[in-house]
């Protein structure tokens, strides 16, 4: 996430069928319909009636944090783009006797991502459905089943969790008859962490405040990037500390730049965590140090607090490439690419 104090939380299966998907994009692309082809192999649960959602990861293509307010957080300036690597939602309500609100909450892990070790009812993706109940006034007695299924690792400044609360929450209001641009949708999102608003945007856009506030979009690209992540991650309120210990700043020019860009191929790749993270995970450095020494890799730079970085390159082949070479280092590492993809229900076929 760009940013979350510890409390409260408001802050390819070896897919080669994603791989092949992914190969075949471009910024034209429906990348709901790749993500479909992609992961479209579970018609148990279509025919059963539940709906399917994407959840898709982010990288920081700008983050700005500058000084602690009077409420404990950061100012932050960011400008987030999805990916179409992503986690799925399947998600069905079943109405019940007497039981009020109850959801039904199982998770599984794919490529390489570790298990999740939180508990069903603390899960984001349950915090946010029981949220947005409360926001609806809704007093029902129905059982909603979710499945998550896992492709975006956590602790990773990858966004996982936040998507998933965001998919959750398009999928819950889907369920229950409310308009997809009901503003009660948005206002939920922005009390569960500063990067859950996005993702019901999705594509490339800028947020200011603590990073929850939407400012403009940006026109996203669909161009290549690899994804490469060490063991273990970096904890984000250790990171703040940090900073708050040792601060930089981004230059005042870049800031202008970052913040007159339309498109999202005109953002100066900048990130002033990036140093505080790197001291407490040395790791960090080396990796982004080696991707820098691939070539056809045009930028590199580590998303929100960590520990996944990012290397946007010149083709697809060259990130399945360093993809591979990663992977044999010990890495968990993704070939991907940028797209206009936001949470949402994938159309049934």
């Amino acid at each position: 996430m760009t940013q979350s104090h510890e409390a409260p939380q408001t802050p390819q299966s070896k897919n080669s069928s994603s791989v092949h998907a992914a190969k075949q994009t471009s910024s034209n692309v429906d990348m709901l319909a790749t993500a479909h082809a992609a992961q479209g192999d579970d018609t148990r649960v279509f025919r059963s009636g539940a709906i399917k959602l994407i959840a898709p990861a982010k990288v920081n293509l700008y983050l700005d944090i500058g000084d602690v307010r009077p409420d404990g957080y950061h100012n932050a300036t960011t400008i987030m783009h999805a990916l179409t690597l992503h986690d799925v939602l399947y998600m069905k309500r079943i109405p019940e006797q007497g039981k009020g609100l109850s959801i039904d909450l199982t998770c599984a892990a794919f490529e390489g991502t570790a298990p999740l070790d939180v508990e069903p009812e603390h899960n984001i993706v349950s915090k946010a459905i029981r949220a947005l109940a409360k926001r609806m006034g809704r007093i029902c007695d129905e059982t909603l089943v979710v499945r998550l299924e896992k492709h975006i690792p956590s602790q990773a400044g990858l966004g996982g969790g936040s998507s998933n609360a965001a998919a959750a929450l398009v999928g819950a209001a889907h369920l229950w008859g409310l308009a997809p641009d009901d503003a009660r949708i948005e206002d939920v999102a922005r009390t569960l962490g500063a990067d859950v608003a996005f993702f019901l945007h999705g594509g490339c856009a800028c947020f200011t405040g603590v990073g929850e506030d939407f400012l403009h979009e940006l026109r996203p690209m669909g161009l290549p990037v690899v994804v490469v992540k060490p063991e273990g991650g970096v904890s984000t309120a250790e990171a703040y500390r940090t900073f708050d210990a040792h601060p930089e700043y981004i230059d005042a020019a870049d800031r202008e730049t970052a913040l007159a860009a339309r498109c999202a191929q005109e953002v100066p790749l900048r990130n002033n965590l990036e140093g505080a993270s790197e001291l407490l995970m040395p790791e960090l450095a080396d990796i982004r140090t080696w991707l820098s020494a691939h070539e056809g890799v045009e930028d590199v730079l580590m998303s929100g607090s960590g520990s996944a970085i990012f290397a946007r390159c010149s083709t697809l082949e060259t990130t399945h490439r360093i993809a591979a070479a990663a992977q044999a280092c010990g890495w968990w590492a993704r070939a991907t690419t940028f797209g206009p993809v936001r949470a949402a229900i994938v159309p049934r076929s």
